[in-house]
């Protein structure tokens, strides 16, 4: 993209440095989409932007400070080393870090988590903060993601519960409409709506909630950083909505690894069971947490059995199951570790 061709962030508008809105993309090997991400940022007025570069062993880092400079993006989006490599929230934290420093007098309005693998559709950044400004007891706002036919994706949410891991594991209709009411992914909607979580692909969140309960747990690897979040943020009395006026395209697992296909060829990730291991514990309590595992592995296991006796595929990721088991009953549930959120 020309810089001649980019939105006007003079003075007389709205400077990076001033910015009401700051945006935090956490870079991981991923330049190509990263840039791709900036460039639909570029249309965004009032916006400043942190690239977090998680200590990239392939030289993206320096792709998409390359990126910036040509395409002169300086005047707006700001390259951040990690140094290294802490994980998703970790990551996310350095540029909180930077943005809330105790000498500051520059503080934003608003933060947008924003991944990598997303593209912003105009005016999602705007509908979020139109939002927000208009509803004080409002500290989180998520975007609605979709793919790039614009399919809606599910992208709020209700927290885990000892229900909620039943439904899930057994996937039997007649328990999925008796427990309808604790089903974690439910049908996207149309309007504006409370919700208890969003996903951290696209988050808006108020300045004063960070202020109060901290940056994200850096004790998550990657995954569930943002449930904890929203729940930690709904404890201190904050309420989270859904804004499917805020359209985010996210091209789902391309910075991860856990896209659709990739969930059926590999096994599920060690972080992502410690990442569950974390949260049940912390929030629910080590017998809960414990129930609530057995539950869904119990269910699960039927679930195989009754898709055996149907002649119909298994399109869980291989030894699922037994992976699941090992880390979250074999292996004992210590307290987590302390919180690191500043």
């Amino acid at each position: 993209m020309d810089s001649a061709a980019q939105p006007d962030r003079s003075p007389r508008g709205c400077t990076s440095r001033a910015a009401r809105v700051a945006v935090v993309v956490v870079n991981y090997n991923t330049a190509e989409l990263t840039v791709d991400c900036l460039a639909s940022l570029a249309t965004e007025p009032g916006v400043r932007v942190l690239v977090v570069d998680n200590a990239s062993p392939d030289g993206s880092g320096a792709r998409i400070a390359a990126a910036i400079a040509a395409n002169g993006w300086g005047g707006w989006a700001e390259f951040l080393p990690a140094g290294r490599y802490g994980g998703f929230a970790a990551g996310n934290n350095v540029a909180l870090r930077a943005l809330f420093a105790a000498d500051r007098t520059d503080r934003p309005d608003y933060v947008l988590l924003l991944n990598p693998d997303t593209v912003v559709r105009p005016g999602a950044v705007a509908r979020l903060v139109e939002f927000l400004d208009a509803r004080p007891r409002a500290g989180i706002a998520g975007s609605q993601l979709e793919d790039p036919d614009g399919t809606p994706q599910r992208s709020a949410f209700r927290f885990h519960t000892v229900a909620s891991e039943l439904e899930n594991g057994l996937r039997l209709g007649l328990v999925s409409r008796a427990l309808s009411r604790y089903v974690v992914a439910p049908v996207p909607r149309a309007d504006a709506h409370r919700t208890e979580w969003v996903c951290g692909a696209s988050m808006l969140v108020r300045r004063e909630v960070f202020e109060r309960i901290g940056f994200l747990d850096e004790g998550y690897f990657l995954y569930f950083e943002e449930v904890d979040f929203c729940r930690r943020a709904a404890r201190a009395g904050w309420e989270c909505w859904a804004v499917p006026a805020s359209r985010v395209v996210h091209l789902v697992g391309q910075a991860t690894g856990m896209s659709d296909a990739a969930k059926v060829t590999r096994r599920v990730p060690r972080y992502w069971l410690e990442a569950r291991r974390r949260y049940f514990v912390k929030h629910l309590g080590p017998v809960r947490a414990a129930v609530a595992s057995a539950l869904w592995a119990a269910a699960r296991a039927t679930w195989r059995v009754r898709r055996r006796l149907q002649a119909k595929p298994d399109p869980d990721p291989p030894h699922l199951l037994a992976d699941f088991v090992r880390f979250n009953l074999l292996t004992a549930h210590p307290a987590p570790a302390p919180e690191v959120t500043r």
